[in-house]
């Protein structure tokens, strides 16, 4: 392990097999010392903060390499929705939860403690407690932007995060946390010692044994650049890019009959496609007969879409 201001070698791709000494391996989520140790050794913060720090084991990390750290957490009485960020950190570690994979409220720890001690319960403000992901989103975008904004200038934020399958869902943390400032760099870090690795899956489920390390740099004190993802729903036939064949297809693949050349014309004629062809009727004939192999010619005057064999 480096000693303090001595530096490491740190890539896009990270695998701790040995998790290293630091926090509670017993705490559920709870991600190897060895990513931090890097992350510092690398980038040489003179302090280190955590705003959902679970068991600690950013603080050993910092210890161990002889640098301040500032840690927080809803069971210790602070809550990242709702306090107010008392440091203007340098470098922020941040390792909020997959969604509700882990419950870490009344579950990790005891939230009558919590409330008995500080006065809330904390399963009101618990992320892991979020059940629809549209919210648990809404919710991570707001902690990582109030982190994002307590930074001073030139300082960094490294976010760990996962994906998620969920009945058959894929939820993607990286995909859509918000991205604010410079996004200086994605890691790729190998998972290990999973509860799920003895799980054995069906289908056409592909295990996931990796998480990211997304790191922000602000660069400017009062403006940055924001990625936001934004999810929308687009009709084929609006889409600049699809083609005729694009189009004539879609409308055929949500037909179980042949239908008619009128059913085509109705189907298309309101959408962005034809209104930008002042020959859209000739380019759909045109189309229907110069793709054989993916439009069958039926009787009387219908059309379907040819089937695989």
């Amino acid at each position: 392990m480096p000693e303090k201001n001595e530096s490491r070698p740190l890539t896009s791709i990270v695998s701790y097999p040995e998790r290293g000494e630091g926090g509670n391996n017993r705490y559920r989520g709870n991600c190897s010392p060895k990513l931090v140790e890097d992350l510092i050794g690398f980038f040489r913060p003179q302090e280190i903060c955590d705003y959902m720090c679970g068991s600690g084991t950013t603080k050993a990390a910092a210890d161990k390499l002889g640098i301040g750290s500032h840690l927080y957490d809803l069971h210790s009485g602070f809550d990242i929705m709702n306090c107010e960020i008392p440091e203007r950190p340098e470098f922020i570690f941040w390792h909020p939860p997959y969604w509700d994979i882990v419950t870490y409220s009344d579950v990790m720890y005891s939230a009558s403690e919590v409330q008995n001690q500080y006065g809330y319960d904390p399963k009101q403000f618990d992320l892991s407690r979020i059940p629809d992901w549209n919210r648990f989103v809404e919710a991570m975008n707001y902690a990582m932007m109030k982190q994002y904004t307590s930074l001073e200038k030139g300082g960094r934020m490294a976010v760990l995060m996962g994906d998620i399958k969920k009945k058959g869902q894929f939820y993607s943390m990286l995909a859509e946390i918000i991205k604010p400032g410079t996004l200086e760099n994605i890691i790729i870090k190998a998972q290990h010692n999973c509860f799920s690795d003895k799980t054995r899956y069906s289908g056409s489920f592909i295990p996931i044994l990796h998480e990211y390390v997304m790191i922000v740099r602000k660069d400017n004190a009062l403006i940055c650049p924001v990625l936001i993802s934004e999810k929308k729903q687009i009709d084929i036939r609006d889409i600049p890019g699809a083609t005729w064949r694009d189009v004539v297809a879609a409308v055929l693949e949500q037909c179980k009959e042949p239908v008619t050349l009128t059913f085509l014309y109705e189907q298309i004629e309101p959408h962005k496609k034809a209104q930008a062809n002042k020959w859209w009727k000739e380019k759909i004939r045109q189309t229907l007969q110069y793709h054989p192999e993916h439009f069958q010619h039926m009787d009387r005057g219908l059309w379907k879409l040819r089937t695989k064999k």
